[in-house]
């Protein structure tokens, strides 16, 4: 029997948790990237857990989980880039400051990085689990 998701989607507002974002920049950030994903994937967000802003839901593996999302946490805004980055070399070097992690995408703040290289990342990372899990 598959487990549930710890992380599971609440009626919560997202534009309440951006407010409350303690960080000014990372408000800011937090306001754009939001804007970002709403224009990419055409879905209203929803917050997972208590901190993962999601945009669209698929039926995976261990059940329902977000298509794409980020969270502004306190150390990084945290992109989660749901294929992970095999096939993302050129756009991550064209990116600009940043970490990654499995599927984790880690910026310091969006002035530090390209924002048409993470729009694109955003944006296939989107198409690829629209492939792979249709609707």
């Amino acid at each position: 029997m598959t487990k549930e998701p710890k992380t599971q989607k609440t009626k919560a507002s997202v534009a309440g948790f951006i407010a409350a974002v303690e960080d000014e920049t990372r408000r800011k950030d937090a306001k754009a990237v939001d804007k970002m994903f709403r224009e990419i994937t055409g879905e209203k967000p929803a917050l997972w857990g208590p901190s993962i802003i999601g945009y669209g839901v698929y039926q995976g593996p261990t059940g329902a989980w977000m298509r794409a999302g980020f969270s502004p946490r306190k150390a990084n805004l945290v992109v989660y880039i749901m294929p992970g980055f095999k096939e993302y070399d050129a756009l991550l070097k064209k990116l600009g400051k940043h970490k990654i992690g499995k599927s984790c995408l880690y910026l310091g703040k969006l002035a530090d990085v390209d924002e048409a290289a993470l729009r694109e990342l955003i944006t296939r990372s989107w198409d690829f689990m629209a492939k792979k899990y249709p609707e």
